[in-house]
């Protein structure tokens, strides 16, 4: 290496005083060296290369579909993926609890354990099937690797099981091959033909209802042909019918390759499996480059009718696909998923309580802040959105910004729709008040009360509740009377309509005289009068908090005075006396602006 045909980017201090480091740029990459000489890291991306395989013919079928309309079948590997993953794994009492879950949402296939792995996996089993706990609807599924003193004690824990899968494995990459076992594609494909046969035998020696599920694992890193030959030997061994099916389950045990790869190499082995009619094609995906939804969605587009996944994406490393998206994907353009997730606030809050593990709050469909608008636009297109669907009773759903409706999945408008910091607009602060208290606001005096609220937000540095929301409401315009305020009003019918005002100033009744051609005419004058004033009254709105007929009411008044607006409002049971005390608090603005 000539350090003249590189350039320094950076030194990198170090505590100890003897010691730096440099890091220099070329177009091998970036290295790192220290002051001794040495080489100490370095990020180069010419130490990569494609470790997938695409398949020997390319078709493209999957690409021509729009969308998945039919529900593949669904199977959770919660208690055997997601359990493995956790860093204290649950019990057998909170592994009970996970399955009665997965029931209750739908799921028809759960893989349960990994029974030769420890005591607790294979008692989950044993206490499932000795408690008669296995709905008649619902089949269990147990992995094994496909050595012989696994795939004994496998058969040793479903002993009598009404409906078990009999999920065998065994890793097939070049990599593994070369590198872990140091065998052959021969020997490699024997091992998994050794443990077919083994587990055929043993399922008709064995109690039971069995069906069987092969996998070869670390299939992203396999010659797609290589593993197709694989499945299709094993497939040889089963012979399974329409009647009987046996499973193919493809891993993308470690994500390597963008998503229409995984899809392609889909659609070659859906094409090319042995008794297509009697193989159900499943998928396995991972989630290392952050596409495993992709990977599930354009795999059955591809050819596949399974899809093993777990609840929010747990797994080992970046986890596996999430199952809920999946499901909410196909909900949220109007196709039945299969699954129930009316409650997913109930099922996402269970499930935390028993993995440990917080779901991420960005997370689709199920994090706390997934339906949450902070911004100002975003917020005003919503709460017109909601106003236009109530107003014209629409049907379908078609609000801006929000896919699914979160009534849906146990979620509620006044909580997790809108919530309000300092970067909220007027449309937001406009619905909460409304959705929560049943004001609404002319809309500039809205505007006004939207930046009132993002002070008090950038002051305390943090999001406001609905209830802080309304204190700011009810400080800026219900309240707000540091020069006077409303003690009475009486009304005199004559040629004009006459008012006695008494208003406390200075801990002191004073009394006003006024008259005009209405009530609240009346009132503005005898304010007018006593206090020397100019303003035009423009804006006065009024509506009911309630339905019934004791409900109280709301008035909001704008009176303007050189250009500039200024409001109040009243709440109370008698409209007049609200609109008073609304007339009442603009006017002390407007002297407060003097």
């Amino acid at each position: 290496m000539i350090i003249a045909d590189y350039h320094e980017i950076g030194v990198v201090p170090r505590k100890h005083k003897s010691f730096v480091s440099i890091a220099i740029a070329g177009d091998e990459g970036l290295f790192l060296y220290s002051n001794l000489g040495e080489e100490c890291t370095m990020f180069n991306h010419q130490k990569y290369e494609k470790q997938y395989f695409l398949p020997p013919i390319l078709t493209y079928d999957w690409v021509k579909k729009e969308t998945i309309e039919k529900a593949p079948t669904w199977c959770s590997v919660d208690l055997r993926d997601g359990n493995q993953a956790l860093p204290i794994p649950m019990n057998l009492e909170e592994k009970i609890e996970m399955f009665q879950l997965l029931v209750d949402i739908g799921f028809q296939e759960i893989e349960v354990a990994f029974p030769a792995a420890s005591d607790t996996e294979f008692n989950l089993v044993r206490t499932l099937i000795d408690n008669n706990m296995i709905p008649d609807d619902v089949t269990i599924m147990v992995i094994t690797q496909a050595r012989e003193h696994i795939i004994r004690r496998t058969f040793e824990a479903v002993q009598g099981a009404p409906n078990a899968i009999i999920h065998l494995y065994n890793s097939t990459s070049e990599a593994q091959r070369r590198q872990v076992f140091k065998k052959t594609k021969d020997e490699i494909k024997q091992i998994a033909v050794d443990g077919a046969v083994l587990v055929k035998e043993l399922a008709e020696e064995t109690e039971g209802n069995f069906y069987f599920q092969y996998s070869p694992e670390s299939f992203p890193g396999t010659e797609v042909d290589y593993a197709l030959d694989i499945c299709n030997s094993v497939l040889d061994i089963w012979k399974p019918t329409p009647e009987h099916q046996a499973i193919i389950n493809i891993p993308t045990t470690v994500e390597n390759a963008m998503p229409h790869i995984f899809a392609s190499q889909i659609e070659y082995i859906h094409k090319n499996l042995f008794y297509r009619d009697g193989v159900r094609l499943s998928i396995h995906p991972h989630n290392d480059r952050g596409c495993g939804v992709s990977d599930a969605e354009f795999g059955v587009l591809a050819g596949a009718e399974r899809v093993e996944g777990t609840l929010f994406g747990i797994g080992e490393r970046t986890g596996n696909v999430d199952l809920v998206t999946l499901a909410m994907n196909m909900y949220s353009q109007g196709y039945d998923p299969k699954l129930n997730f009316n409650n997913l606030e109930a099922i996402r809050k269970k499930y935390e309580v028993l993995t440990r593990t917080a779901v991420y709050e960005r997370q689709p469909y199920s994090g706390d802040l997934v339906f949450t608008a902070f911004s100002g636009s975003h917020q005003d297109a919503i709460s017109k959105g909601m106003k236009y669907r109530k107003e014209n009773q629409v049907e379908k759903w078609d609000v801006p910004y929000i896919p699914v409706d979160p009534m849906d999945l146990g979620r509620n408008y006044q909580t997790d729709v809108i919530r309000i910091n300092s970067q909220s607009g007027k449309g937001g602060i406009g619905y909460i008040l409304e959705t929560n208290y049943g004001i609404k606001l002319p809309y500039k005096m809205n505007e006004e009360m939207g930046y009132a609220t993002k002070k008090v937000s950038d002051q305390t540095n943090r999001e406001l509740s609905s209830e802080e929301i309304y204190h700011v409401f009810k400080e800026q315009y219900l309240d707000y009377c540091p020069h006077f305020q409303l003690v009475d009003y009486r009304f005199k019918k004559g040629e004009k309509q006459k008012v006695t005002l008494t208003l406390k100033q200075t801990s002191q009744d004073i009394e006003l005289q006024g008259e005009g051609t209405g009530s609240l005419d009346a009132v503005s004058n005898a304010l007018k009068t006593s206090f020397q004033l100019d303003y035009e009254l423009e804006v006065y709105e009024q509506h009911s908090l309630g339905k019934d007929s004791l409900a109280e009411a709301c008035a909001q008044i704008g009176i303007s005075h050189n250009g500039q607006m200024y409001w109040g409002a009243g709440i109370d049971e008698d409209i007049m006396k609200a609109s008073v005390q609304a007339l009442v608090v603009a006017v002390n603005r407007l002297v407060t602006s003097r």
